[in-house]
């Protein structure tokens, strides 16, 4: 079932601060086995190996960190881009209908009615509410019907009508894509092994790092910083329901110019 946008928006939330807990508390852990140790495990011998198998680490962290990040943002930006070519397609059909004829009034108005429709179902008022993609209630289907049901009585009215309707199924095909889209496009399990890698190097933070106020101060602000390029991953992967929206603006200014 289809979860609220609350939920779902603090699900990132959660997975963020989940992430920085893990992260802390490995920084915490180190500077417990540092007293733990025998000394000779804290030489500078060990402190250099340690430091080059970090870095290492760090350098795979850095790569797979930045290609999630990406992943999230192509996706965020794809469905970006398929929300303005939606209102795009709806304000030139609404064009191609106007430039028709005053008989396709009616089809104009169930147009209109359908992209406020759509406009509540996806943005929703009720910040609760989850944004439904799916096309099946919209007015398609009777809008489609009623461009069929039109007599051209020339050849420009048949060139439009026949414009109209395949306007009409590339509208459909974007949002059957968009709804197609709203699965996950990151990878649960390598955002974890992330995760992981992050825990380790604060691992070896607090391992030699020495036990005082600043450095767990900056440990644990460290600690929260990298936590929430989790929180933004998982944010761009929600496009139409977390904190990083989609904006309604392209499709709100094409209601604007229906039945102009």
């Amino acid at each position: 079932m289809s979860r609220s946008r609350e939920t779902q928006a603090m699900s990132s939330s959660e997975a963020g601060l989940l992430a920085s807990a893990c992260v802390f508390g490995a920084a915490l852990l180190g500077g417990f086995l540092r007293r733990a140790l025998p000394k000779e495990h804290l030489s500078q011998e060990s402190m250099d190996a340690v430091k080059l198998a970090m870095a290492l680490v760090a350098t795979m962290t850095a790569l797979v960190l930045g290609l999630l990040v990406a992943s999230a943002k192509d996706s965020y930006d794809a469905q970006r881009s398929e929300v303005i070519q939606l209102a795009a397609k709806v304000s030139f059909l609404d064009r191609v209908l106007a430039n028709y004829g005053q008989e396709s009034a009616a089809a104009r108005a169930v147009l209109r009615l359908g992209v406020e429709r759509a406009i509540a179902r996806i943005w929703p008022q009720d910040k609760t509410r989850h944004a439904q993609l799916d096309p099946e209630p919209s007015r398609a289907e009777p809008l489609y019907e009623l461009i069929q049901t039109l007599s051209p009585h020339n050849d420009e009215q048949r060139a439009l009508k026949t414009q109209a309707l395949t306007m009409i199924a590339e509208i459909a095909q974007i949002r059957w894509l968009l709804l197609e889209q709203t699965g996950s496009a990151i990878s649960t399990l390598l955002l974890l092994v992330v995760v992981f890698w992050l825990a380790v190097i604060f691992l070896s933070f607090g391992l030699f790092a020495p036990s005082n106020g600043t450095v767990i101060a900056a440990l644990m602000i460290s600690a929260f910083s990298v936590s929430c390029a989790v929180l933004l991953i998982l944010e761009l992967d929600r496009p139409f329901d977390g904190f990083i929206q989609i904006s309604s603006q392209p499709m709100r200014t094409a209601l604007q110019h229906l039945g102009q």
